[in-house]
């Protein structure tokens, strides 16, 4: 794999934290938002390395300095883990740079994974005053400079942990939902163990997102840093198989987060999906990320690697499943969405790069039959041409098919990308856990608590498939929630005082 380094070098380790010197800027010399240096693009079609390079210091000071720190920050409002927004970014915008990554860290256990996959356009940057007139600061940006900078210079503190609280709870699922609880809970003077089914942890950041959009060195650090705040961690164990939720609780845990994702890959219904070459996109990425099939046969696990590949979905998973098919060397890597490119899931950015690298669109169209030869492997994909009618439930417009407007793609692989459900391997061993008609765990949205005593949820076990920041928030919440059960139901007998409970939660 080609290694290719970025064109701006952090500063040494001797000038990390310089004396503040910034000055504020004045309105109208306030400059434009600073783009990120990134691969050029016939590079980067040939290897799995991460497209943008990141902000260089300077850059970093440049967009840092936009920011008006507003009395009454909306942008933080914008953020499901509540980070301190205008406060990292001053910190930036001053040369301390590590002051503005333990900032973050205090409320976002995941901030280099964030800064890399979180759609802050729609969240934070989508609040800030600058939008309004122009382009928001680049929150995103600064967020993943500055937990860059903190992990390549080997600086990371730990924060300060409260004492052994007694109590101990299982976190199964090592996905963001899960890493998130478990960090906070551990903070909170809690021994977390976390169960995770795979080999490594990470859930869809390991098995879900491309090297290239998600280096998975930053995964790693980043399970490192919470198993250094003393967070224990079990891989190789799928609760529901190896153990029961029950007899977790049974075995001495005082309580159970889960969060264990939407990882069961949904097919469209169509005939010709059981050809050979037909991949579901949970499948598909796992083996190119977690088990490194790009690398084959240096790593053992092969994929198909397709010369004319069909992407079924407009979501950030088509995306990255089109982008990852162009990169295992295929000619024609094609996106097949049912609607306009307007009503299209995925994040502005994936798209944007998606063309840049040459990803075909075909758009309102449906596919109807996936085709195969006498061997049983794909060799063309049956569409019908859409037209978008009223708004759904979504609020996108609904694509109605033009009666008669079949056409064939040639194509000899079909990755599936419709979505994914939860995986009911927990609630099927879970007596008592209640679950909603599509089988997802029904959670309170404000503590996780679930319909077992005990037990809490949180992330796309419990929504659907959704953000990673949005499962992070839950996981944070959860763990907010799991912190007051502990004490208030653990610690008091059923005959305590008002005022006694009161004394055991400050």
């Amino acid at each position: 794999m080609t290694l290719v380094m970025p064109p701006h070098s952090l500063l040494p380790a001797a000038t990390v934290c310089p004396t503040p010197t910034s000055t504020p800027v004045s309105k109208a010399a306030r400059p434009p938002r600073q783009k990120m240096p990134e691969q050029p693009v016939a590079e980067r079609i040939l290897n799995f390395d991460e497209v943008p390079y990141g902000y260089s210091p300077e850059l970093a000071e440049l967009e840092a300095s936009r920011c008006l720190q507003c009395k009454k920050p909306a942008c933080v409002d914008g953020c499901p883990v509540s980070v301190d927004i205008p406060g990292f970014i001053k910190n930036v915008a001053a040369r301390d740079y590590l002051s503005a990554a333990r900032l973050v860290k205090s409320t976002n256990s995941l901030p280099a994974v964030c800064g890399r996959v979180c759609p802050q356009e729609e969240q934070c940057e989508s609040l800030c005053v600058l939008a309004k007139k122009g382009e928001s600061v680049a929150i995103g940006r600064l967020e993943r400079f500055v937990s860059d900078y903190e992990r390549e210079h080997g600086l990371g503190e730990l924060p300060p942990t409260a004492p052994p609280s007694g109590f101990k709870v299982a976190v199964v699922g090592s996905g963001p939902a899960g890493l998130t609880c478990a960090g906070e809970l551990v903070k909170l003077g809690h021994e977390v163990t976390v169960y995770e089914a795979l080999h490594k942890a990470g859930g869809v950041l390991v098995y879900g997102i491309p090297e290239f959009r998600l280096p998975k060195s930053i995964v790693g650090t980043e399970v490192d840093y919470l198993e250094r705040l003393g967070v224990r961690i079990q891989l190789n164990s799928p609760i529901g198989k190896s153990e029961t939720v029950d007899e977790l609780l049974e075995s001495g845990f005082d309580a159970v987060f889960i969060g264990t994702g939407a990882g069961l890959p949904y097919f469209m219904g169509v005939p010709g999906e059981n050809f050979i070459g037909v991949y579901s996109a949970n499948e598909y990425l796992t083996r190119a990320n977690l088990m490194k099939a790009y690398l084959f046969p240096e790593y053992g696990t092969p994929i198909i690697r397709g010369q004319n590949v069909a992407i079924i979905g407009g979501g950030n998973v088509a995306m990255d499943a089109a982008r990852t098919a162009l990169r295992l060397g295929a000619k024609h890597s094609i996106i097949v969405y049912r609607r306009s490119r307007e009503e299209m899931p995925a994040r502005t950015e994936e798209i944007h790069h998606a063309e840049e690298e040459g990803i075909e669109f075909q758009l309102l169209s449906a596919p109807v039959r996936i085709l195969g030869d006498k061997s049983g492997r794909v060799k063309g994909l049956e569409c019908l041409r859409m037209e978008l009618g009223e708004p759904d439930a979504s609020g996108r417009r609904r694509p109605v098919p033009v009666i008669g407007s079949e056409y064939v793609i040639d194509v000899d692989t079909v990755v599936v990308s419709v979505g994914n459900g939860p995986n009911p391997l927990i609630p099927q061993t879970t007596p008592g856990l209640i679950t909603s008609k599509h089988g997802n765990i029904t959670a309170n949205e404000d503590t996780g608590s679930t319909s077992k005593p005990d037990v809490f949820a949180g992330g796309d076990i419990v929504t659907g498939a959704a953000t990673v920041i949005l499962a992070m928030g839950a996981g944070r919440r959860a763990a907010a929630a799991i912190d007051n059960h502990l004490k208030v139901n653990k610690q008091c007998a059923p005959s305590c005082s008002v005022a006694e409970i009161d004394q055991v939660v400050e």
